[in-house]
């Protein structure tokens, strides 16, 4: 039995406090499906999501087969959420999508075999001959009945679903409401289906009726019209509008004993105790890895764009250095011939420094600006792109530790794969790139883990993509000014803005491993001596910077924006 008792919503509003549900006391028995009806902007939506949990009530009492919520929250095995967008990875396949979600939700303990299961569902909610299927090409229809068959995966007793028909032609939402009424004759489970539409109306067990947060009627679908003084159920929506909600309250709480189900009223309830069924946080790891690169390998935009940064990206860079790195010319040991030709040779030497080193630092930074931009788009979209379906599986038990670690594993083969190709194909095209190459490829890996890391914090942060790309692309963009290797920056904005600049920290951590050596004139020809910083520091801060986004990333994650 799902029970309300006086249960309040608010929020505030300029500081003035607006109820978005008002004292609704609502009382669902076990095997009933019901509707929740009323205009738009009624609060049927908030009010599912106080049952679920995901708001949390102002005032009043949930129980839940004897539980008060306010202290015992619904497990993610005992509620199934159903909400109005897609929660399914468009390149996945219908038998995919649900094996995940069982590997996601139901530890292997749980379930005697995962393949049965998923055909059982799969079946269930009739899509058995589109299980080979991808999600992309689903219909409206058949990707509510997949969302369907991602929460039936823990068998849930109470099943929530939100607008589940919206946009649907009238066969299509017959057949789902249909369905919908068949899952709830499962023992125990109580279904409960937000919607707009006043069609069908007979399939329900119990009817809901919102106007303005208040519950104005909750009873079965053959008296609704009674109680209306309607002759359909498409009037009503009109005439709750001509009288205030709280006269519909009123008038609600005087007559409702004549409309509501008798095991509908209260009675003595008895405690169930709860199985947690979730899978611990490594199953989860290794299922979410497993997912991800099966949908990047089938992501052809994402492939080809991969494969056109990582090998052209390396060959823009050598284009600059195809003539190779001449040695600088040096000053004699001992001064001969004339005062204007030891002059001309100083000039010539000089020349020759700043040439070199030019070269040399030009080569490097734009090593590192184009491998920034490989890394922006790594992780840009990472979380945001995908962030409600992230939401969704959170609401059902994912633990967060496990998809940010799933997030790091990825992202770390792919950056390794990009800055060892750019350091490899760069010093072969070039062998007379100076420096250690051991030490390059390290700096190359960690300016690239650096900038992803610190997109897929702000990915983690952003609620769309869209503000994630435009924020890393921001980012990137600041790079190459910021970092000081082209024009000369304020002494006083140095220290300000070069904490920041992951670009500068592997811009100068290369030219440092070149310093003492024969190129080492040249660097500090085009160098000032501010922009060259050790080694160890430079791996420091690009450290730092793998972190904070990491830490940004789970902290953003975190904090709910569903």
């Amino acid at each position: 039995m799902l029970r309300l008792n006086k249960v309040s919503y608010a929020i505030n509003d300029n500081k003035n406090e607006v109820h978005l549900i008002k004292d609704a006391s609502i009382s669902i028995p076990p095997s009933k499906f019901m509707a929740i009806v009323g205009p738009s902007g009624c609060g049927k939506t908030t009010l599912l999501k106080i049952i679920a949990g995901i708001n949390e009530e102002s005032s009043g009492t949930i129980t839940w087969n004897g539980r008060d919520l306010s202290e015992d929250d619904l497990s993610a095995s005992e509620v199934g959420y159903v909400p109005q967008f897609s929660i399914a990875f468009d390149e996945l396949t219908i038998h995919e999508s649900v094996s995940y979600a069982l590997r996601l939700r139901v530890g292997k303990k749980h379930i005697e075999s995962q393949t049965d299961a998923v055909a059982t569902i799969i079946e269930q909610v009739g899509l058995k001959e589109l299980s080979d299927r991808k999600v992309k090409v689903l219909s409206g229809g058949q990707k509510r009945r997949l969302s369907l068959a991602l929460e039936l995966v823990t068998n849930p007793t109470l099943l929530l679903c939100d607008e589940v028909t919206s946009g649907l032609d009238p066969r299509s939402e017959k057949e789902i409401v249909g369905l919908l009424h068949s899952l709830s004759q499962n023992t125990e489970r109580i279904v409960v289906n937000v919607t707009h539409s006043l069609n069908h109306l007979d399939l329900y067990d119990i009817i809901l009726v919102l106007y303005e947060g208040r519950v104005v009627y909750q009873g079965p679908p053959d008296k609704i019209t009674h109680y209306f003084s309607v002759e359909s159920a498409e009037e009503i929506y009109p005439l709750l509008g001509c009288r205030e909600p709280q006269e519909w309250d009123n008038s609600w709480n005087k007559h409702k004993h004549s409309y509501i189900l008798e095991d509908q009223e209260p009675n003595a309830e008895r405690a169930h105790s709860v199985i947690n069924t979730t899978p611990s946080a490594a199953s989860q790891f290794c299922a979410l890895i497993s997912r991800r690169f099966k949908i990047f390998a089938r992501d052809k935009t994402q492939l080809i764009l991969q494969a056109a940064m990582i090998i052209g990206f390396p060959l823009l860079v050598v284009v600059f250095g195809l003539d190779g790195i001449s040695q600088p010319k040096t000053l004699p040991t001992e001064n001969t011939g004339s005062i204007i030709e030891q002059f001309n040779h100083q000039v010539s030497v000089s020349e020759s420094q700043i040439k070199t080193g030019s070269l040399i630092s030009g080569l490097i930074m734009f090593q590192v600006i184009l491998l920034t931009l490989i890394a922006s788009n790594n992780s840009a979209r990472e979380i945001a792109g995908e962030r409600e379906i992230f939401e969704k599986e959170r609401f059902g038990g994912l633990h967060t530790a496990s998809y940010i670690g799933s997030k790091i594993a990825f992202l770390s083969i792919l950056v390794l794969i990009q800055s060892i190709w750019m350091g490899i194909f760069v010093q072969i095209c070039v062998p007379t790139l100076p420096g250690s190459p051991i030490t390059r490829l390290l700096i190359l890996f960690l300016v690239t883990a650096a900038m992803t890391s610190i997109c897929l914090g702000i990915s983690g942060l952003m609620k769309n993509p869209e503000q994630s790309s435009l924020m890393s692309i921001y980012l990137v963009g600041f790079q190459l000014p910021l970092s000081g290797a082209i024009l000369t920056l304020p002494h006083w904005l140095e220290p300000i803005s070069r904490p920041f600049i992951s670009a500068f920290w592997a811009w100068s951590a290369n030219l440092d491993i070149m310093t003492g050596g024969y190129f080492g004139q040249s660097i500090h020809a085009v160098t000032e001596e501010s922009s060259l910083q050790p080694l160890n520091v430079c791996i420091a801060w690009l450290s730092v910077h793998i972190l904070t986004g990491i830490f940004a990333a789970y902290a953003g994650t975190k904090k709910p924006q569903w």
